[in-house]
């Protein structure tokens, strides 16, 4: 076979045969396809679509290119959780230890940041000392000591997923569904997790931009995780709005504190639990109660020791960036409508993600939010505050930013969108 005819194939509108899957992932993982080959691929795949049989094969052929893990030794019933990427979503952080805090083991395996979505790992490195790579005798250690673990997929789980994970994110294939569903979903059934919470982000700030492409991809991926043994399920979260107050690697780090502590926005608070009920419901804990071990100390206790364990200090200060810009709002009234998208790529602008796949990221950058929709706000009273430690980059950052609020009059009736829209099983 070669490549060209495979991308002729579905460029096409062809369906790729199992044999053209399973040789295309192979050459892929070894360099014999080279990236430009494998994005011309991937932009077929996001323009023309694949089949169920398609999405099955390809994510078979994601997890044959590597290693399987194998977590039967724990004493804990193991319990995962998957986000699609939003605008502010730093549940990851408060969600894992509170999980374990709860009797659960999990095996968080989180990635980077694609797009104008953040990444965990991004956030967690802005914590001097933290590491995201272990080896997976260091990940069992930790799993097992402390209850959670948020590291990197290592090198034998998925490789394949990991050379085209990086690929997508600079080439504009990101949105592409059955991409997104084995990517998740290979990683997740190598990783070897007993169940698997799926955060499936709906609106403008999540690739999903409707309910019903929000659908498909949960149905998809609760079948890929079902068929292979893994009790898998999902729940549609808004990602209209960014979720929280803060868009950045730091930034986020320091409002996750802040809901272990007892804290925090309320929408990450509401989302946090409900993905924990879900997880531990799936791992068979239905009587654990998540809130009371939020609100006694003991999921910051886990957070604490899971941070130190993976060489983070706890306590130490987290970066903040050199330089700020204030947005105030031109109008008093209500604020109807904060763009998640908006907010998101300002915040990529500003230095918290990256333009090409080995780019560094600024620890500090982001937004921060002063309003969400529904708060009533004053004319000259800050929005937003931009971060960077580079200072011209305010005015590309500013750019996204126009025509990404409205200010209705004062007492202008508003509903606010619950975070959680549906639930798939």
């Amino acid at each position: 076979m070669d490549a060209i005819s495979v991308i002729r194939t579905k460029r096409d509108r062809g369906e790729l045969s199992p044999e053209q899957i399973d040789w295309v992932i192979d050459a892929y993982t070894r360099g014999e396809v080279a990236d430009e080959q494998m994005s011309a691929l991937a932009m077929a795949i996001l323009l023309n679509g694949m089949n169920r049989t398609e999405i099955a094969r390809w994510t078979a052929a994601m997890i044959a290119s590597g290693e399987r893990m194998d977590f039967g030794a724990l004493s804990r019933p193991t319990t995962d959780k998957h986000s699609t990427g939003g605008v502010g979503d730093k549940i990851t952080l408060p969600l894992a230890p509170l999980v374990a805090a709860c009797g659960a083991a999990v095996p968080q395996l989180s990635g980077r940041g694609l797009g104008h979505t953040g990444g965990t790992l991004d956030k967690l490195e802005s914590i001097p000392g933290w590491r995201a790579h272990l080896s997976n005798a260091e990940m069992l250690d930790v799993l097992d000591t402390t209850g959670a673990v948020i590291c990197a997929a290592g090198d034998g789980l998925a490789p394949a997923d990991k050379k085209l994970y990086a690929l997508r994110d600079v080439t504009g294939t990101v949105e592409a569904i059955p991409l997104i569903a084995s990517s998740i979903m290979s990683k997740k059934i190598a990783e070897g997790t007993g169940a698997l919470v799926l955060d499936v982000k709906v609106g403008s700030g999540a690739f999903m931009k409707t309910i019903e492409d929000a659908r498909e991809l949960a149905s998809t991926m609760v079948a890929l995780g079902t068929d292979s043994g893994v009790r898998t399920v999902a729940l549609l979260t808004d990602m209209a709005t960014p979720l929280g107050l803060t868009a950045g690697n730091a930034l986020e780090v320091r409002e996750s504190v802040e809901v272990l502590a007892g804290g925090g926005p309320q929408d990450v608070i509401d989302l946090t639990l409900a993905l924990a009920r879900e997880m531990l419901d799936a791992a068979g804990l239905k009587d654990a109660d998540p809130e009371k071990a939020l609100a006694d100390g003991s999921a910051m206790d886990v957070w604490r020791r899971m941070i130190s364990a993976q060489g983070g200090d706890p306590d130490a200060e987290l970066p903040v960036a050199r330089e700020q810009h204030v947005i105030t709002a031109p109008s008093s009234g209500v604020l109807t409508r904060l763009d998640a998208y908006d907010v998101g790529v300002a915040a990529w602008r500003l230095g918290a993600g990256r333009a090409r796949k080995e780019d560094p990221v600024q620890a500090g950058a982001g937004v921060e939010l002063h309003a969400k929709p529904g708060d009533t706000v004053t004319e000259g009273q800050p929005l937003l505050t931009l971060h960077t430690d580079t200072s011209e980059k305010f005015e590309y950052a500013l750019k996204a930013l126009p025509g990404s609020y409205d200010i209705a009059p004062a007492g202008t009736p508003f509903t606010a969108t619950p975070v959680v829209r549906e639930r798939i099983a």
